[in-house]
């Protein structure tokens, strides 16, 4: 740039001093130069915007016909004067860098340079030579140093990208000549005719303006068919289409280079869901809209933002790992403010995922595989950014046949719901059940809770699982109570449901359908879960407790949750982790810890649910230290309803020590 920025200084200084200046004023048509130098400088200014088929824009400046009719019509010093005008002016209204704004100066200056001379060696006139008109003999010249003055700036151009990308300057010449080189001989046609018509005046000249104008609409038209095809409607950014041509892009511009990259990263919204079903689809859409504008604001220069459908973004980088981890990190820290709709505040988060060639891919495809597993991880194992890791595909293609199981299971019935009882140590009776989803896969058999559930959590199919298990059990905690046997009924939530403000409405449809009253029904969360976002938690908590529902925590003592948690959610019940319950016969320091909690949670009057009770020696000592229920083998095992029918009604026997009410 240094060199060819120095050279067309050089070129000024020569045409500027070495011109027949006063030849030159004396002779030139005031009004036919004024109008084609304002041509020129409108047409640099609004150039044509084209748009290739994978999406990339570029941009074709009309101000060359106009320059060129003035290269015999005014001279050469009056057509490297306006050009230099017209180019000034454009740099100046896109604020670009003076050192960008020099190299343009001075190519357009070799360029109208190179011009002059082609035409001065076929016309066969002085190149300082003064104004001349230009007639038919003089038209091929004119249109040859036309096409001299169009390659050489392609050439200045293609030069400049070659050394910044590694390409071959054929490479990037060739592109250039597929993509303008029509419009580029139509434009110079008009040039033509504008020197031939200069003589008429400009009243003859402004006819000229209708086929510019032409091509303007023309081509502006055409890019906005272009644009729709390879964007998102909704935010703008490119879409998957033009995803694979900037992967395809920047494998070719790293490859002879040999360096790392393109880097791809994935991201996807947290919670999503729970925006567009709570608060509907027009929020969902301007959220959508503002991470949009997020991406492009952190996006580094080169880098490419698209939007792959849903709540699913890319960002294609033109660099190494680290370059790449950098733009995942400052996606994520776009994210911490939270995005105003109207009236709402709203706290996005996203998990992304990334993989970088060569050392995740060597194409495209691969690349894309890799981070899309990659993001995955990071979603399954609830961190933030997961850069992809061979170890990660055995593992993932086995659990995402898993997930696309589970989706079938949740379609055709094979999931169903068993119950545990929960039965109060002081009397023998039966008082609650847990509700347990369980799935019989038509060819693995009965999958663990602890092997779906997680899947189901990080998927978001935990939301129409949890739907069927509440449904399912209010429907036969209502047949219960018809029955006359009064229990509550036990349904666990997960993290993601304590941040999914409509939960409340939909506890509240599904207890009126089946006609349960809301003190039948106890929510079950984790203290991991609450921590997981305190602050949309403490909303749902209370929401549901206005319902009249009652509100467990889950595994008591294995969290981080403060005793204030205890105080300020106003929870109804505590469940004692069975990982201290099942072994106080043994471990004193675990018999301490139930003991405390149980005095502490009776103190705050709360129920106590004590976990893992697996023989009478663990029923025998719970009893002595309060009034508690308890929940395990010894006292049930989790069983189909018509089972569990058989003995809700039935009163324990006398001697509840010896014989505690027992489900196998």
């Amino acid at each position: 740039m240094a060199t060819i920025g120095g050279l067309g200084l050089v070129a000024i200084v020569l045409v500027l001093l070495g011109g027949p200046w006063p030849v030159t004023l004396a002779e030139t048509p005031v009004w036919p130069i004024i109008f084609l130098a304002a041509a020129a400088i409108a047409g640099e200014v609004k150039p044509i915007r084209l748009l290739r088929e994978d999406g990339e824009e570029r941009t074709l400046s009309t101000s060359a016909p106009f320059v060129l009719a003035l290269v015999p019509i005014a001279g050469i010093g009056v057509a490297v004067a306006v050009q230099i005008t017209a180019s000034i002016a454009d740099d100046v209204l896109h604020r670009r860098a003076p050192r960008k704004s020099l190299f343009n100066t001075a190519q357009y200056t070799l360029s109208v340079v190179t011009a002059r001379l082609i035409f001065s060696w076929l016309a066969g006139v002085p190149f300082f030579g003064g104004p001349m008109p230009v007639e038919g003999a003089e038209l091929i010249p004119l249109l040859l140093a036309g096409v001299g003055m169009i390659v050489v700036n392609w050439l200045l151009v293609a030069g400049v990208v070659s050394l910044s990308t590694g390409q071959t300057v054929w490479r990037v010449f060739r592109d250039d000549i597929k993509d303008l080189a029509l419009t580029n001989i139509v434009l110079l046609s008009v040039g033509g005719i504008a020197a031939v018509t200069s003589a008429d005046g400009a009243a003859a000249l402004a006819l000229l303006l209708a086929p510019v104008l032409a091509a303007h609409l023309f081509t502006a038209a055409a890019a906005r068919h272009a644009h729709d095809a390879t964007h998102d409607s909704l935010t703008g950014l490119g879409n998957r289409g033009q995803l694979h041509h900037e992967l395809d892009r920047g494998f070719a511009q790293a490859a002879p280079l040999r360096t790392g990259g393109p880097g791809l990263v994935l991201v996807d919204l947290d919670h999503f869901k729970d925006f567009n079903d709570t608060l509907g689809h027009p929020v969902g859409d301007e959220i959508l809209r503002q991470v949009a504008v997020r991406l492009r604001e952190v996006a580094p220069d080169g880098a490419s933002v698209h939007r792959l459908g849903g709540d699913e973004f890319a960002v294609v980088v033109r660099g190494d790992l680290a370059a790449s981890r950098q733009v995942a990190r400052d996606i994520l820290a776009s994210l911490d403010e939270p995005v105003r709709v109207e009236t709402l505040e709203l706290l996005v988060r996203a998990s992304a995922g990334l993989a970088v060639a060569p050392l995740h891919g060597e194409d495209g495809e691969t690349l894309m595989k890799n981070a899309d597993i990659a993001l995955y991880h990071a979603k399954l194992e609830r961190d933030r950014i997961s850069t992809f890791s061979p170890e990660f595909d055995i593992n993932t293609v086995e659990r995402l046949q898993l997930l696309t199981d589970l989706r079938t299971a949740l379609d055709t019935g094979q999931l169903h719901v068993v119950y545990q009882p929960q039965t109060d140590l002081t009397d023998g009776r039966v008082v609650a059940v847990e509700a347990l989803v369980r799935w019989r896969h038509p060819e693995r058999g009965l999958v663990r809770a602890d092997e779906f559930i997680p899947l189901a959590e990080n998927s978001g199919l935990i939301f129409p699982v949890t739907a069927f298990v509440l449904d399912t059990a209010l429907a036969q905690v209502a047949r219960w109570h018809a029955a006359g046997l009064d229990v509550r009924m036990a349904v666990n939530l997960s993290a993601r449901h304590l941040s999914d403000q409509g939960l409340p409405q939909q506890v509240g449809a599904a207890l009126t359908r089946h006609q349960v009253p809301a003190s039948s029904l106890v929510l079950e969360v984790t203290e991991t879960a609450i921590l997981s976002d305190p602050a949309r938690a403490d909303l749902v908590l209370h929401a549901l407790r206005r319902l009249g529902v009652s509100i467990a925590i889950d595994d008591y003592g294995t969290g981080n949750a403060s005793l204030s948690y205890l105080k300020r959610l106003e929870i109804d019940e505590l469940k004692i982790d069975r990982s201290f319950v099942s072994n106080i016969g043994a471990d004193h320091h675990d018999l301490i810890i139930v003991r405390s909690t149980i005095s502490l949670a009776l103190a705050l009057d709360l129920r106590v649910v004590a976990e893992g009770i697996e023989d009478a020696e663990t029923v025998t000592a719970l009893r002595g230290l309060g009034h508690v229920i308890g929940q395990g083998y010894h006292l049930g095992r989790p069983v189909e309803a018509a089972e569990l029918e058989r003995v809700l009604g039935i009163e324990p026997p006398a001697e509840a020590d010896a014989a505690p009410a027992s489900i196998v």
